[in-house]
């Protein structure tokens, strides 16, 4: 009872989800943003280029990079990452997963071409 399972399946869900994002952003562009918030940033600018990812998924990942700090770091939320949470971030995380992989497997779209 002591090992907080739920932050830590949250942070794991983030962490998967990052790096989905992160491989989307160096088959897009063919590099790698240095920072978790480079990553996100451009993710997002990604998802409003491409029109490709849903706004859901950018707030998930700003989003679930707390549940990270909070497993990381006992940073105190408001409410304690419970099994609902962990769930939902879980849940997202697959989303994202699965989005990437099909966008991935599809030529980078191109805002110019008609």
């Amino acid at each position: 009872m002591a090992v907080p399972l739920p932050s830590l399946a949250a942070r794991e869900a983030y962490l998967g989800a990052f790096h989905a994002a992160l491989a989307l952003i160096v088959h897009r562009s063919g590099r790698a943003p240095r920072t978790h918030n480079g990553v996100h940033a451009e993710f997002a600018r990604i998802a409003r280029e491409e029109g490709s990812v849903p706004r859901e998924m950018v707030r998930f990942l700003s989003i679930a990079y707390e549940y990270k700090s909070e497993a990381d770091y006992n940073v105190a939320q408001a409410a304690p990452i419970g099994p609902d949470i962990a769930c939902r971030a879980i849940a997202h995380a697959e989303e994202l997963l699965t989005l990437v992989a099909l966008l991935v497997g599809t030529p980078p779209h191109d805002p110019a071409a008609p």
